[in-house]
Order: C-alpha cells, then sequence, then structure tokens
C-alpha cells in the first residue's frame, strides 16, 4: 500500500513539472524574466505550517518573515527589496508539489526555500531541477542533496547525526541496538544507515519498529523493541511522535540508554515529553545549549544574537528548526548579495560557501556536497529537568 501511495504521489509530481513547464512558457512575455537587476527579490517559500510537520513550519515561517523585515529595514539586498511568498505544503509531498509549482510558475520566484521536512522537499527537488532555480531545504535526509545540481540544504544530513551517535555508542561500550522510526521519508533508510556507520564499531541492529508521524499509540513498537533485549534504543522522528515515542517507552522501565535524533530539537518535545526526556542522548545543534558555548566558538555571535532577535520579536525561544530557517534565508541573502538574481550565478554562489557561520553549524559546500556540514556541526545533548544540557 505504501509503495503504491508513493507511485500515485510522484506521478502528480511528474505532471505538474510538466504543467509547471508549460505555465512558465505560457507567461514569458507577460513577466520579468528571472535575473532582471531591478524591482523585488522575490525568496518562495513553501513551508509545514499545518499538518504533522506544524512545530517545524511555524518557527521557520516565523524565522524568515523577521529577517526579511531586517534585511528590508536595512535597504535590502543590493539596494532591492526582498518579497517573501510564503505557501503552507500542509505537511503533505503533494502540497509541497503544488506549492513549488506555483511559486516557480505563476510567481516566477528567484529562490525557493523549503520545504521543513524530508517528504515535501523530495516533492520540491525534482521542480527545482527541472526549473533550473536554486532550493535551500531545511530538512534532513541526505537523498535531498544526492546528484542535485541546483538544491542544497541547511539541517544537518542523518548520516552525520548517525555518525555522532555512533561515536558515543562506542565510547560507552554499546553494541546491540533496537530502533523506532518514524514511516515518513524522515525515517527512510536510517536502520541500513546506523547498520553502515556502525560497523567499524561493532555496533548492530537488533530491531525495527516503524510509527506514523501522527501515530499517538506506541504500545506495539515498545514491546517490540523491549523484547529485543537491546543495550541502546534510538527513536528517529519528530514532536509529537517521537515526544509520545519517548514516554511509551520510558513506561517500560526498561534501563537502557535511549538516543533521539536531531528531530527533537524544540521546546514542542520537551513539553510533551515532560520528566520522561530526563537522561536521553541526542546529537544536536549548537544553538539549543548556546549558553554553555565557549566564548572563542565561531557559532556563537550567530546564535547568541539570532536567539535574542528571536525573543524579542515573538517573546518565544527559537527552535532547531527555527534555526534551519535562519541559514537557508541568510544563505540565499549571501549568495543574492554576491551574484545578483541570475539563476545560474546565484545557484553557483551558493556552491562556493565556504567556513561560513550559521545556526546549524560552519558551512562549507562543494559541486558534490550541497549540504556542506559534518558531525562536527553537532554537540551530544542531554536533558535535565525540562532544560538541554551538554551531555557529560
Amino acid at each position: 500500500m505504501q509503495r503504491s501511495m508513493r507511485v500515485v504521489s510522484f506521478g502528480v509530481i511528474a505532471g505538474l513539472a510538466v504543467a509547471m513547464s508549460g505555465c512558465s512558457e505560457n507567461k514569458a512575455s507577460t513577466t520579468t524574466t528571472s535575473g532582471s537587476s531591478a524591482g523585488d527579490i522575490k525568496i518562495g517559500v513553501v513551508l509545514d505550517i499545518t499538518g504533522a510537520g506544524a512545530s517545524l513550519g511555524v518557527p521557520e515561517r516565523q524565522t524568515v518573515e523577521m529577517l526579511a523585515e531586517q534585511v528590508n529595514a536595512a535597504g535590502g539586498v543590493n539596494g532591492r527589496k526582498l518579497k517573501l511568498l510564503i505557501e503552507d505544503n500542509q505537511s503533505t509531498e503533494d502540497g509541497a508539489a503544488k506549492a513549488t509549482t506555483k511559486l516557480l510558475g505563476t510567481e516566477n520566484v528567484d529562490i525557493l526555500l523549503g520545504a521543513s521536512r524530508t517528504g515535501p522537499s523530495m516533492a520540491m527537488k525534482p521542480l527545482a531541477e527541472k526549473a533550473q532555480k536554486p532550493m535551500i531545504s531545511m530538512a534532513a535526509n541526505a537523498a535531498i542533496v544526492k546528484d542535485a545540481k541546483w538544491v542544497f540544504k541547511t539541517a544537518q544530513n542523518d548520516r552525520v547525526v548517525i555518525e555522532k551517535m555512533v561515536d558515543d555508542m562506542k565510547a560507552k561500550g554499546l553494541t546491540k541496538v533496537s530502533i523506532a522510526r518514524d514511516a515518513s521519508a524522515f525515517g527512510e533508510g536510517i536502520p541500513e544507515m546506523l547498520t553502515e556507520v556502525g560497523a567499524s564499531a561493532g555496533v548492530t541492529v537488533a530491531n525495527v519498529q516503524k510509527f506514523a508521524p501522527d501515530a499517538t499509540d506506541f504500545t506495539a513498537q515498545m514491546l517490540g523493541l523491549r523484547d529485543s533485549q537491546p543495550q541502546a534504543v534510538v527513536i528517529w522522528g519528530i514532536p509529537p511522535a517521537a515526544a509520545l515515542a519517548q514516554k511509551a517507552f520510558k513506561q517500560l522501565n526498561l534501563n537502557v540508554p535511549v538516543y533521539q535524533s536531531h528531530g527533537i530539537g524544540n521546546q514542542a518535545f520537551l513539553d510533551t515529553a515532560g520528566d520522561t526526556a530526563n537522561g536521553l542522548l541526542a546529537p544536536l545543534g549548537r544553538m539549543l545549549v548556546a549558553d554553555q558555548l565557549k566564548a572563542d566558538d565561531p557559532q556563537k555571535p550567530v546564535v547568541t544574537k539570532f536567539i535574542a532577535d528571536f525573543k524579542a520579536k515573538y517573546n518565544n525561544s527559537p527552535s532547531t528548526f527555527a534555526g534551519h530557517a535562519y541559514d537557508a534565508f541568510s544563505l540565499a541573502v549571501e549568495a543574492l548579495k554576491k551574484a545578483g538574481t541570475d539563476a545560474s550565478k546565484l545557484r553557483d554562489a551558493l556552491e562556493q560557501t565556504s567556513k561560513w557561520a550559521g545556526v546549524s553549524g560552519v558551512f562549507t559546500m562543494t559541486p558534490t556536497d550541497h549540504s556542506g556540514l559534518t558531525k562536527d556541526a553537532l554537540v551530544m545533548v542531554t536533558v535535565d529537568n525540562k532544560a538541554w544540557k551538554v551531555a557529560g
């Protein structure tokens, strides 16, 4: 059934790509050509504002709106104002494809940002590649930038997250691991990747359970993990499901370490998981532990200012996902300053990003790496009394 739905989804996406192409050709004579040096710079943004990914998409929308206001208040980019066109994909692949088609075709945006999660980002990817317009995703799965010419991303790759986990498991002598993973594209390939990365450290995967992104009952999955008698458990998902799975696992009273993915980096996770989050381990970006960073950390000034600006505007702390949006928007602005809105020059400027300190890490892009981050972009974090702490 899942395979059939996937085929239908990609069939819709392919159809939309054709429709978008035709739409672009029909309107070419009446619309300002992308790459013009006059008028507003159009930034198309596709986010998971409602649906399963809302806890990611809402702070991402707030972030890009705040940053666009700041840039425009300072005179814009090379004297041109930024115009944000934000679309809600409703946390669906088809929604992302339709929104992208609109932004590339009808709106003729200069650059795309989004989506919040892997599945919707994968739906956007072929459309951006076909249109030859730069796109910066805020999602994690490395497949988003695999073999991509026009697509980049800011969330740390799932592989570097696993590398960081395995380092910690090896240091603790943990070799038998079981996984409960999100059944969406975010969790796709994670057990296999852990098996591959963990091989040199003797880490093996004993059991794999799956849960829907909107799941609320985890009884069967948690019993499956318990019965496999692991030395450690990995829960790979986003809130609220990742937090509910954490609560369900803790109710088993199985005294083994729990690792979570970098998908939990927001207050929504802590609020839902409550005291059951205490002691978990997760490779996360530095922003969540900004007050614990060393003074000479190259990211400290960036994350400190971002947190202060976000709190001043929204009376709330930004999440990891807000940080991914900060990086996507800021990388886009840096490239626009250097290259203007000519699509090819803009793409090249993004690919030439080197040692750029953002919220999610210090980015260095190359023709073969459109993510630009290593495991050094992450720190092992734990939770203590509903607060993030650097793990000792």
